[in-house]
């Protein structure tokens, strides 16, 4: 039995989702470090006229607004940890988003490097905490704790920008898909009151939180101890959409694959806009599911009818295949020990299809883990930006069905660079080696990173411990 969990000791949004309208992210450079420790010490008591830091703990009446922190590596440096502190670290959180070898690794490249982002985020020296508040919906709240913070802040730490974020109806985000369907369930996590089932593993809760076991049997942690068990990681990112261009590949390649643009749409994604998936509703959309089907499936069954180990009806190099391969063969270990927990907003106006324009809109938040090397890094780096990680599987019919590694290629549509001079997707049909399946080609990059920060987010005893550092 795992270790319980001390909800009041973790920071919210690492357990909870919150379900709210409006957010800010405010991204903030340390000027003075002792005020910087007063000031998160009021933060987590909730004193001085400053929010309280939102706990994962059960409330009985929901919050009007959430508040959250998270600092960098060069932010936990800057409030005292040495070297020797910072080395025990995961690899990724101390390399930093704006790295070369971390944009390499997940794709920042080109027009999404770390040099092109935005709001003070590509220079990561100078980027040391990510403070977030999230409103239920009333705007008024959303710039009243903001002026609070605000004034709370001045003297000790420079605002270098701040980013709004407003969920759209029912969900859903520019691209037109219904989101946040699939979430682990976290081994010991507070029950979610939204939660939507499924048959996958529960995860350990080592892979969200230090001090607890995680997928490979190994408590991680970090020196001093007082930053280890209930802390986490997170990046942070600012993911611009390009709804007009998606659209238009749609558009253009539909006709070209002989199939109809929402059937495209749902096979890059793997599941139609409304969130149904193709394994359960293959051929159209249909009317959405229930709750507790959504996210009910497995891509290999022992039963014939239900198999889809070939992708034939969710394309092994879809979006939601690639990010969570679920019971897929796949190189090195399986999906338990890669998964991520998504805590992102749509920002900038909705797409009006009948009145096309570039305005920024796209998605910004956090995917949180344990361990940023092992599970973001990974995720982007290793599944959804290569395809050489399915292993060699056959289909129930055998080999002149075709085998696995035949049917995927490319990058992943919407998290790959995808340069159209070398930009693929599979459609998979019955036949050996391959040689039946329809791939589309030339597509450009349809989200763009426009910033980012490698985050570690302490426990409410981390805090204390930091603020108090910070103020000797």
């Amino acid at each position: 039995m795992a270790d319980p969990i001390d909800y009041a000791d973790v920071q919210g949004t690492v357990l909870r989702g919150y379900r709210v309208d409006l957010a800010r992210h405010f991204v903030l450079s340390v000027t003075d470090v002792a005020g910087v420790g007063s000031f998160i010490s009021h933060l987590i008591d909730g004193s001085g006229g400053l929010p309280r830091i939102t706990r994962a703990a059960h409330w009985t009446e929901k919050p009007e607004y959430f508040v959250n922190i998270g600092l960098t590596c060069a932010g936990v440096a800057k409030l005292g940890l040495t070297a020797a502190e910072l080395a025990t670290f995961d690899l990724a959180f101390q390399r930093g988003a704006t790295s070369d070898s971390s944009a390499s690794l997940v794709g920042d490249v080109g027009t999404s490097a770390p040099a092109n982002w935005i709001g003070g985020l590509a220079d990561g020296l100078a980027v040391h905490i990510v403070l977030n508040l999230w409103v239920r919906g009333d705007p008024a709240i959303l710039e009243k704790v903001t002026a609070q913070l605000r004034t709370a802040f001045k003297g000790c730490l420079t605002e270098l920008s701040a980013h709004d974020a407003q969920a759209l109806t029912d969900n859903f985000v520019h691209f037109g898909y219904h989101d946040n369907i699939a979430q682990p369930t976290v081994d010991g996590a507070p029950p979610r009151k939204h939660a939507i089932p499924d048959d996958q593993p529960i995860v350990p809760a080592g892979e969200f939180l230090l001090g607890y076991e995680n997928a490979y049997g190994v408590k991680p942690s970090v020196t001093p101890v007082q930053l280890s068990t209930n802390s986490s990681y997170a990046a942070f990112r600012i993911l611009e959409q390009d709804v007009a261009g998606f659209e238009q590949f749609l558009t253009t390649f539909a006709p070209k694959a002989g199939i109809d643009p929402e059937m495209l749409a749902a096979k890059v994604c793997g599941r139609w806009r409304n969130g149904n998936p193709l394994e359960l509703m293959p051929d159209a959309p249909g009317t959405t599911l229930p709750m507790d089907q959504l996210n009910n499936f497995t891509y290999v069954n022992t039963d014939p009818s239900k198999d889809d180990t070939l992708g034939l009806r969710c394309a092994i190099g879809s979006h939601i295949r690639r990010s969570n391969p679920r019971n897929q063969a796949v190189v090195g270990t399986d999906s338990t020990h890669h998964r991520i927990v998504r805590r992102a907003m749509p920002y900038g106006p909705a797409y009006d299809p009948t009145h096309p324009d570039s305005t920024p809109r796209g998605l910004i938040g956090y995917f949180i883990c344990g361990s940023l090397s092992n599970q973001f890094e990974f995720l982007q780096g290793q599944w959804n930006l290569t395809s050489a990680f399915v292993k060699s599987a056959t289909g129930p019919g055998g080999s002149g069905d075709g085998n696995a590694v035949f049917n995927i290629t490319g990058e992943d549509v919407f998290l790959g660079v995808n340069d159209p001079s070398y930009s693929s997707f599979t459609l998979a049909v019955l036949g050996p080696k391959g040689q039946n399946n329809k791939q589309i080609t030339g597509f450009p990059r349809f989200i763009t990173t426009r910033g980012g920060a490698y985050c570690f987010l302490p426990s409410i005893t981390g805090l204390r411990y930091l603020a108090t550092r910070a103020s000797s």
